[in-house]
């Protein structure tokens, strides 16, 4: 599975070669650059099926790409690796060319063995708390960057209404207005409880 695919334009990124990334699933959240810049091009040499709102479908659909699964949110489907349940974002979304992409989301992914959350680009926002009534998350993947999106600070809170204590950090230190002090992040997940992963390009970890 690929989440929102900012690899070609991305300075932290330039190690990555686009053209060996071969996923079963392309997972969007919203239209903005930095998240479809390499949409397009993974799904056509992959032949992934793509998951987004219904008017990233239509783009996709509008640039050749056939395999694609439109949603909305507060929508739920079943693939072949589990569940997705497309959840509210607070952000805004456009395409590169400036026109309209949908409303943002996230999403959660559940099978028989996993529950995980995916939050695309977000504000800290109340909606976060129905999360926790209805899934058991193993982890959540949080926007930290400041700017455009949540802190870390309501990152943390964000844990909580969702009802996690792992995250991985994401949508920090690409640009100037969005870099973190890493320091400051560990030292304010630790004391809330919360384990907090800033993974570099081309890290794994296993939850």
């Amino acid at each position: 599975m690929l989440f929102d695919p900012f690899i070609s334009s991305n300075p932290l990124a330039e190690g990555i070669d686009v053209d060996k990334i071969q996923p079963d699933y392309m997972l969007i959240s919203h239209g903005h650059e930095d998240h479809t810049a390499d949409a397009v091009r993974i799904a056509r040499q992959s032949g992934c099926k793509c998951i987004g709102i219904w008017e990233i479908h239509s783009w996709l659909q509008s640039n050749g790409i056939e395999n694609t699964h439109p949603m909305n949110i507060g929508g739920s489907h079943s693939f072949e690796f589990g569940t997705v349940k497309m959840v509210s974002a607070v952000h805004s979304s456009s395409f590169p060319d400036g026109s309209y992409a949908g409303n943002p989301a996230g999403f959660v992914i559940q099978n028989s063995d996993d529950c995980f959350y995916y939050a695309g680009d977000t504000a800290l926002h109340t909606d976060m708390q129905l999360i926790s009534r209805k899934f058991k998350l193993k982890c959540a993947f949080l926007p930290i960057g400041n700017n455009f999106t949540m802190d870390i600070y309501d990152a943390i809170d964000a844990a909580r209404m969702v009802g996690t204590t792992t995250v991985i950090g994401m949508h920090f230190d690409t640009f100037g207005p969005i870099e973190i002090n890493h320091e400051e992040a560990h030292r304010a997940f630790k004391t809330a409880g919360i384990h907090l992963h800033l993974m570099k390009i081309g890290d794994t970890i296993d939850i």
